[in-house]
């Protein structure tokens, strides 16, 4: 695999930062100093990808957004990185008028429409600047990377192409080409960046077709214009896509509206779900002060903190896809690594403290010395160790914090088993009535679980009994309305989605050894330990990817933008597995299906899968969505 999607776009990143051409590698000279322009699309792309340091290294001693107050400084050369919207034109016209830098460089995150590349002509010409606009450019870059291996359409503006926003009942046609166009458009510079042409499978009748016609539609256009096809030459050579192409496979969320709303257990999806995680950047409120503060003293100040949880982050990379209990283990054991080489050093400086005088000290300083040099030598690694456990220790017990007071545990238990159609422990009933376990809006996403997973929906009686005790325990009923709806209407459509035959098997309470040294008082969580199973998108990808039959996937659509002839089929070409594939959800995902697809490709060698959706939601975003639909 040559290079993963997250360094391609990193590398395109750079290359527009260099005026385009590509940085050369361990060149003496000082980078040219220049300023960056760009909007909150542009700032959402870069900000995963590069840090601030990274572009202080490309010469960028400026970065601001296009709509703030600009100062003119006349002997820098300007890149912009911003979308093609009417308002970004004027703009950057008035920029010209005003002759805030010395050359311009325009590069637009997709392409930029003919007319108004003539308005930014017309202006230049205005402002007499016509030499200063050095570059214009369309970069394709219009899709944000979390990543190596998980892609996002956009974060700003999300609520136009969101679950709400393709499902409400009351949408014009108009207003679903708009957003089917939006899709596209990212889709497309995703894989323009990728440099390949995917084979396109869709299921039929939803939103999900929608966007495999029009994205067919564009990469066939695309192709046809040799001149200016952006799939040719060198582009290609240097995909990760050897010389097989990768199959996309477009679902719809409706496939699966249980697994948003499911309460999970491994560390990424947990701090996605009960914290705020957006972007790879977690905010939070870490509490200063000492812990055993007096009776009467004032409360804790919090303060808000954020912390980056990046691929240079070796912890988070290894962890991210944990069950919780081992995530909070392991920061325990690197606390105590750390803790031992932090005591070797204030040993040697004790010892450094001796009198010269007699004999012993002198031959152990001599020794020593040399320990000291390698102790001063690993000082910046150790200090880089001290950031990332203090980081993974204030995030693993603020989650612990959420885990303990809203029983989490339990809830993730429970609904695990109502997906695997298993027996429960506890009546439905009297979790939701247990006024200690959970908000109000754990209740409402476990009856959602079991109302969407259940083969025949409660009756009536049974019905108006979980409305009334959810009710008394403060649930807001909207979302069912809109779940009971789309119930119906499935049912009309299909059977009820299989969630495989999971399950979680209890260790035991934590083991004692780990409560008492530990940071982490677990007592009372349960040990949970994940039994690896597929969730209906990762089954519907492996049918695909494998060319099984399967009456899931059977009647999948089936493009190939390449070939000349749209030809309206289910029958693929090619019989043979795909090795490459690239799933993307309509309608948004969460980080839940992420891991459960990297979970399903690391037992299949050679295979790679990257997954993508339109937004980004966790359980309570989506239950917003949910009632805002039910409230219609």
């Amino acid at each position: 695999m040559a290079a993963s999607v997250r360094e391609k776009q990193a590398a395109a990143l750079k290359r527009m930062l260099n005026f385009n051409v590509p940085p050369v590698k361990n060149s003496a000279s000082e980078p040219v100093w220049k300023v960056l322009i760009y909007d909150r699309f542009g700032q959402d792309i870069i900000s995963p990808l590069l840090a601030v340091k990274e572009l202080r290294d490309m010469g960028i001693t400026l970065h601001l957004l296009l709509h703030s107050d600009r100062d003119p400084i006349p002997d820098v050369p300007a890149i912009y990185f911003v979308m093609p919207t009417e308002e970004n034109i004027d703009r950057i016209c008035q920029d010209l008028r005003n002759q805030l830098y010395e050359s311009y460089y325009l590069n637009f995150i997709s392409a930029i429409s003919r007319s108004k590349l003539e308005d930014i002509a017309s202006a230049a010409l205005g402002a007499n600047a016509v030499n200063q606009v050095t570059k214009v450019f369309d970069q394709y870059l219009n899709f944000i990377t979390l990543e190596d291996d998980m892609f996002v359409l956009c974060n700003q503006n999300k609520e136009l192409v969101s679950y709400h926003a393709i499902n409400r009942s009351d949408i014009m046609d108009t207003d679903m080409e708009i957003i089917m166009d939006t899709i596209v458009d990212s889709l497309f510079c995703f894989f323009v960046t990728l440099g390949a042409v995917p084979i396109i499978r869709c299921p039929r009748g939803n939103a999900a077709e929608m966007v495999a016609v029009k994205l067919d539609k564009k990469l066939r256009e695309n192709l046809r214009d040799a001149r200016n096809s952006l799939f040719t030459g060198d582009t290609i050579g240097a995909g990760q896509f050897s010389f097989q192409r990768p199959l996309l496979v477009l679902v719809d969320r409706n496939l699966d509206l249980a697994t948003p709303l499911h309460h999970t257990w491994t560390y990424q999806a947990l701090v996605h779900d009960v914290l705020d995680f957006h972007l790879n950047r977690v905010d939070m409120e870490v509490s200063t002060g000492h812990e055993n503060s007096p009776a009467g003293a004032r409360p804790k100040k919090k303060n808000r903190k954020s912390y980056d949880l990046t691929a240079a982050d070796k912890f988070w990379q290894k962890h991210k896809g944990s069950p919780f209990p081992e995530v909070a283990e392991s920061v325990q054991q690197e606390l105590d690594t750390y803790r031992a080489q932090e005591d070797e050093v204030k040993h040697l400086k004790s010892i450094m403290g001796l009198e010269g005088e007699d004999e012993g000290a002198i031959s152990m300083l001599s020794d020593n010395t040399a320990k000291l040099t390698s102790a001063v030598s690993s000082l910046p690694e150790l200090l880089e160790k001290k950031r990332l456990i203090d980081l993974h220790t204030n995030v693993a017990t603020a989650v612990l914090e959420h885990i303990k007071t809203r029983k989490l545990d339990v809830y993730f238990e429970c609904e695990e088993k109502l997906m695997s159609k298993s027996t429960l422990d506890k009546s439905l009933l009297d979790m939701i009535s247990d006024p200690d376990a959970g908000t109000p809006e754990d209740k409402m996403r476990l009856f959602l679980i079991y109302y969407i997973s259940s083969l025949q929906p409660p009756s009536e009686f049974d019905l108006e009994q979980y409305k009334k005790a959810l009710t008394d325990a403060g649930c807001n009923l909207s979302p069912l309305n809109y779940i009971k709806q789309w119930k119906a209407f499935a049912k009309m459509a299909a059977g009820p989605t299989n969630y495989g035959n999971s399950g979680t098997k209890t260790m035991g309470l934590f083991s004692r050894v780990m409560n008492s040294g530990s940071q982490f008082v677990m007592e009372g969580v349960k040990n949970l330990v994940l039994k690896q199973q597929n969730l209906p998108v990762t089954r519907t990808l492996d049918s695909l990817m494998d060319m099984k039959s399967n009456p899931e996937t059977d009647d999948y659509r089936y493009f190939d933008p390449k070939m000349l002839r749209g030809s309206e089929s289910s029958v693929p070409r090619n019989k043979n597995p795909f090795q490459e594939a690239i799933v993307f959800v309509v309608g948004g995902g969460n980080y839940i299906e992420y891991q459960n697809l990297v979970d399903y490709t690391k037992a299949k060698p050679g295979k790679h899968v990257l997954y993508g959706c339109s937004e980004l939601f966790n359980a309570s975003q989506f239950l917003k969505q949910l009632s805002q639909l039910g409230q219609k």
